[in-house]
């Protein structure tokens, strides 16, 4: 088996994609030592001491390094975690399976969209997923939907975009101009 790596926008960051899938659907990202202990690989990674996050793609992993970490002895540690996961097949979450775990949901139940938006939110929504994600994905990292209120529309950035710095770019020059231009009704994008 290989695994390849790519870099990512973020340089505490990197994508390491194993030739399978990863999550069958969704994605799950892992902020914290505590968090991690729903997944042992997740678990395993944090274990290494100098990673921060790891974000579960659906057919990648993006692993963010703590502060000051080099990547050049990092990188093989991780290569050598993720080997032993994926020839062992061992399962990605504890138990065998997703039970149980608290996954963030695309939408807050009341995040305050007006149902008198429900065309545009509509709007939104599709462009976020047919042509923001996939290119998020990209990077290691994805974006989740949380409201549209007044104009703005509010998303959340995970895996290698959260804490990157051209994050603040990409929403503002990215994702605002791109949503501006197809829904009018947009105003602003803001981090939620």
């Amino acid at each position: 088996m290989f695994i390849e790596t790519e870099a990512t926008p973020n340089p505490a960051t990197l994508k390491f994609l194993p030739g399978r899938q990863v999550m069958a659907a969704g994605t799950r990202e892992f902020t914290s030592h505590e968090d991690a202990g729903a997944s042992p690989l997740a678990e395993a990674l944090f274990g290494l001491g100098d990673v921060v996050g790891v974000f579960f793609g659906r057919e990648f992993i993006s692993v963010t390094a703590a502060p000051g970490a080099e990547w050049h002895g990092l990188k093989p540690q991780v290569v050598s975690i993720l080997l032993d996961h994926f020839v062992s097949e061992a399962p990605l979450f504890a138990g065998g399976d997703a039970s149980g775990i608290a996954v963030p949901a695309e939408e807050d139940e009341d995040n305050g969209d007006d149902p008198a938006d429900a065309d545009i939110i509509t709007q939104i929504r599709d462009l976020i997923e047919t042509r923001v994600r996939p290119a998020v994905a990209n990077d290691g990292g994805d974006i989740i939907y949380r409201g549209f209120r007044e104009g703005v529309v509010y998303l959340t950035m995970q895996g290698a975009c959260s804490g990157c710095p051209s994050s603040s770019a990409t929403l503002k020059q990215g994702i605002e101009s791109l949503l501006k231009h197809y829904v009018p009704e947009v105003t602003e994008v803001r981090a939620a």
